[in-house]
């Protein structure tokens, strides 16, 4: 790849994601409030992602093979309690990496 390649690639990247970003101000600019879809589809979409995440990152455990999900399974469980105790989704996340991580060193 040249580097005049590489700069219009990037260059090509930069705008799709400026754009993309400026689009919805551009869509709703001045038309009062926004519309019930796009409501709607704020407060369904982040528990849809989140679920499709979670089949995502499970759908290749086997429950029949050493070591039997269980390094996932521990992780997991980490994660909904510490999102339930905390409420903070960094401490979540980082608590039930640092658990599968050693989990699956010494399982």
């Amino acid at each position: 790849m040249t580097d005049i390649h590489a700069a219009l690639m990037i260059a090509v990247i930069a705008l799709v994601t400026a754009g993309l970003r400026f689009l919805p101000f551009l869509i709703f600019r001045g038309k009062g409030s926004t519309p019930k879809l796009i409501t709607y589809l704020g407060k369904v979409l982040p528990f849809a992602i989140i679920g499709m995440l979670v089949v995502y990152c499970l759908k290749d455990v086997s429950v029949i093979v050493p070591p039997f999900g269980l390094p996932e399974l521990g992780a997991a469980v980490v994660v909904i309690a510490a999102q339930w105790k905390s409420r903070n989704s960094l401490v979540s996340i980082l608590s039930g990496t640092a658990v599968y991580m050693i989990l699956i060193r010494l399982i």
